[in-house]
């Protein structure tokens, strides 16, 4: 992964929609440090999919649901057919060319785009094009999924 989307992916996580919880909504607010708030890529420990992998920089547990996931899918692939869920997102696309569905529209874009994905909107993203796609998943899951 370029040097330059590691800054976007820092940005976004800074940009508020990873603002951390209070004390109102839990009794011990986690203990962060510099050692478990810094997640490198690691090729280890990638999840294989049916059309790549994924690499959780941030899983369901570290930050209240917060997440920050690194998909990446072979060249005219989906990870998955388009669907839905309660929970909105974002797509941040890194490297590729990447279809994007939302509610029956499609749009197309390449490196430095970001795809929202409503909450309870039918959505989806496939590789539409002949290299690999990489992008960044950024999602908060409620309690208890």
């Amino acid at each position: 992964m370029r040097r330059d989307h590691v800054c976007v992916a820092i940005a976004l996580l800074g940009c508020g929609y990873f603002v951390g919880r209070t004390t109102a909504d839990n009794a011990r607010p986690p203990r962060y440090t510099i050692a478990n708030c810094v997640t490198t890529f690691d090729a280890d420990k990638v999840e294989r999919t049916g059309a790549g992998y994924q690499f959780w920089f941030a899983d369901k547990q570290f930050a209240d649901g917060k997440t920050l996931k690194l998909s990446a899918v072979r060249a005219n692939s989906a990870s998955h057919a388009p669907h839905e869920h309660e929970e909105d997102e974002f797509f941040f696309v890194l490297e590729g060319t990447a279809e994007f569905h939302l509610n029956g529209e499609t749009a197309t874009g390449g490196p430095l785009t970001s795809f929202y994905c409503p909450t309870g909107s039918t959505h989806g993203i496939r590789n539409a094009g002949d290299t690999e796609l990489k992008y960044l998943v950024i999602k908060k899951y409620p309690p208890g999924k």
